[in-house]
């Protein structure tokens, strides 16, 4: 067998890489193993916490209760303002523990009789890079009741994401940007975000929006008119959160003045009915 009849593809996200046995791919959590594409991270977190479901951020889903937060390693960007930069760019020396499926479960439900938690939110790093133990763990948890709630940057192929999407209950998705350059900086697509906030609404998940607005890149009040218009095509009650950016990994650029996220969330209602100020 040569080199090249020996590679697979991933195609799980667009980025489509093609790893030979042994590699890893661009997102650090899924390498080519015993002739597959396999999650390297499945079961193993990072970071687990009961966070207020205002943290995620969601702020129409149940609000004012608790949800057993979980995060493990990897992404599939490579936002130089990463403020999870050490587990999305890290690798398994980062884990701190192994949960199966059906030992999340248990957990899940002992901290909903012990603390009212509604479910699971998967977050911190990209949780679709694990995303077998996402749909394992989705499908527990809504056979038992409890809520599955995603943080995620929406890169994901087609294909996976309206497989997942009947077992999310929310989602909040990153909408980084509204220019294919802002997302070429960060190594992804604009469009097969929007497609997949698209997707989301339309299968009706509970869906809202976060918009992180860093100084000289994204902080243009024709794109956020335009981004607000695109949202309210899809539903003017889509919650919209933007965000004030601080320097974070690899950015050192001064935190955006809280006048400009003000400014551009009062533009943003003109279409928008939920439009929340983040980190201000």
């Amino acid at each position: 067998m040569t080199e090249a009849q020996s590679l697979l593809t991933c195609s799980l996200c667009p980025h489509h890489c093609q790893l030979a046995p042994g590699q890893t791919g661009f997102c650090r959590a899924r390498s080519h193993r015993e002739g597959k594409i396999r999650p390297d991270n499945y079961g193993f977190l990072t970071s687990l916490a009961l966070d207020p479901i205002e943290k995620k951020p969601l702020r129409r889903f149940h609000p004012g209760s608790q949800i057993l937060s979980l995060g493990s390693w990897g992404c599939n960007l490579r936002c130089p303002f990463c403020q999870n930069a050490s587990i999305s760019q890290a690798g398994a020396e980062t884990a701190r523990l192994q949960l199966n499926p059906e030992q999340l479960l248990a957990l899940a439900l002992e901290y909903r009789d012990k603390a009212g938690s509604i479910g699971v939110a998967f977050t911190y790093n990209e949780p679709l890079v694990g995303y077998e133990y996402v749909r394992d763990c989705a499908r527990l948890l809504k056979e038992n009741g409890l809520c599955t709630v995603l943080v995620t940057n929406g890169t994901l192929c087609r294909e996976p994401w309206e497989a997942l999407l009947p077992l999310v209950d929310a989602a909040n998705i990153d909408l980084k940007g509204f220019t294919p350059a802002f997302y070429q900086w960060l190594q992804g697509d604009l469009e097969t975000v929007k497609t997949n906030i698209q997707l989301a609404v339309e299968a009706g998940c509970h869906v809202e929006v976060t918009t992180l607005v860093i100084p000289g890149k994204n902080d243009g009040a024709e794109d956020m008119e335009k981004e607000a218009r695109w949202l309210a095509s899809l539903s003017p009650d889509l919650p919209l959160h933007i965000s004030r950016y601080f320097p974070r990994w690899h950015l050192e650029l001064p935190p955006t003045p809280v006048e400009t996220v003000y400014h551009l969330a009062a533009l943003a209602r003109k279409w928008l009915k939920y439009v929340y100020e983040g980190n201000c």
